[in-house]
């Protein structure tokens, strides 16, 4: 034999298996690509969602943040509504005459009112306002109508008397007016 012969039988046998060898190059880079195109679309999907969910979250921190702010500009509601009812009580109470009166009772009065003026203060310190309303138009966004009157001399629609002071909270209705409105029409 031939050194020539040999390197061409060798050639020989080495293009056949080449041949075999690339099938299989080629089977695995196509399954490869594969992998990689399912791979990257995973990846994308999975970005997306990272995306959601971090604008949810941004969403979701804005609101907490918004109800707690809410929160805390109407922290003293509830005492304040606790402490209405004896603004009342105090009213109530001033209504009376005191010219009658004896002197220790004068006195007891006189306190009476100095205590409701420090109610009063506080309230003014903590942003409550009293809606008024007496001699204005009727509301309904901040006042309860709870009687009806007809005074002739009088526009309709107007208020003639409060029966129980409406009150604001900041900017917040926390206790509408109960109020008598004059109504012409109904004495006919």
């Amino acid at each position: 034999m031939n050194e020539q012969e040999l390197p061409k039988k060798n050639n020989h046998k080495n293009d056949q298996v080449p041949v075999k060898e690339k099938k299989k190059k080629d089977g695995k880079v196509h399954k490869l690509l594969e992998q990689n195109e399912l791979l990257q679309k995973q990846n994308e999907a999975l970005n997306e969602k990272v995306l959601r969910l971090s604008a949810e979250m941004q969403n979701m921190r804005r609101h907490f943040d918004e109800d707690k702010m809410r929160l805390l500009k109407y922290d003293g509601e509830k005492v304040i509504m606790e402490l209405l009812p004896i603004i009342d009580n105090f009213e109530r109470a001033f209504i009376q005459d005191d010219s009658n009166l004896t002197d220790e009772v004068s006195k007891f009065l006189s306190g009476f009112k100095m205590i409701y003026s420090n109610f009063l203060d506080l309230l003014k310190n903590l942003e409550v306002k009293e809606i008024e309303c007496i001699g204005k138009p009727f509301d309904s966004a901040v006042c309860n109508a709870v009687l009806v009157d007809h005074e002739n001399d009088k526009e309709d629609n107007i208020v003639l008397d409060c029966m129980q002071k409406g009150y604001l909270y900041k900017d917040k209705l926390i206790r509408p007016a109960m109020v008598k409105v004059n109504n012409k029409e109904s004495d006919k």
